[in-house]
């Protein structure tokens, strides 16, 4: 909730993305989680099919930072840091600044059944609605299952597949993460009493400890993520995936 907090405050969120993103992935991480506990209490294998969807978002990510290619578009435009006005004398700093220099908010310009559409740093970039929600049901679905955030998931497909801004996703992505979390943890402990074999409720005090250190780290990044440039944010995103999937693979190898 940190983060989320950080990017409501600082006017950050883009609506129409976050609605489309809990929308999809809401019942996708209940599906996920009575999948997970009912057919794949052992999930040795579905870990090599994640290891390999992520390979190939790895691929992609790396593919865009070396060639700067789409469509012809001029990507280096829109993975430098967002450009933020400077304090005028004697201004004072508004919610949604730091300093007294804000970051420019996405400004919608359709959001239907059909297209979502908003405009940032000059640059009009359009979805697909229904493939927002496809997509983020079954990033709901592979979350429920392993009971991870689908915003770590999510967000590499928003960057790589649709070509959308890193400061644009990353508040969807959170508030996706920050909605589906608490769903699925409150599915999981409803649904203990049916499997006493199992360990499917909560570790509450383990939930404790990543909560804390997560609330810290996501405040932390949203505050310094408009300080960094998007080309650096996508090549550590990069890194992390390419590690996950090694583990994943080594998991799967043992």
């Amino acid at each position: 909730p940190s983060g989320v907090y950080r990017y409501l405050r600082e006017g950050r969120m883009v609506w129409p993305l976050t609605w489309a993103v809990i929308i999809g992935t809401l019942p996708g991480v209940l599906l996920g989680a009575w999948v997970r506990v009912a057919w794949l209490p052992d999930p040795r294998r579905f870990k090599l099919f994640a290891a390999a969807v992520l390979g190939y978002i790895g691929c992609r990510m790396v593919r865009d930072l070396l060639f700067k290619k789409n469509g012809g578009h001029d990507r280096a435009r829109v993975e430098k840091r967002p450009q933020v006005p400077a304090r005028e004398p004697g201004g004072a700093a508004s919610p949604g600044t730091s300093g007294g220099r804000a970051l420019p908010p996405a400004r919608v310009i359709r959001f239907d059944a059909v297209r979502i559409a908003y405009e940032f740093q000059g640059e009009t970039y359009a979805v697909s609605t229904p493939g927002i929600f496809a997509l983020s049901l079954l990033v709901g679905i592979v979350g429920g299952v392993y009971g991870i955030g689908g915003g770590s998931i999510i967000a590499p497909f928003f960057v790589s597949i649709y070509g959308l801004p890193v400061y644009t996703v990353a508040g969807a992505a959170l508030m996706g993460t920050f909605v589906t979390s608490v769903a699925g943890v409150a599915f999981y402990q409803a649904i203990a009493p049916f499997y006493p074999h199992m360990s499917v409720a909560p570790d509450w005090g383990l939930g404790l400890l990543f909560g804390l250190g997560g609330m810290v780290g996501m405040y932390l990044g949203a505050r310094c993520q408009r300080r960094v440039p998007a080309r650096i944010i996508k090549g550590m995103l990069t890194a992390i995936i390419f590690f996950t999937v090694w583990k994943y693979v080594a998991e799967y190898l043992r």
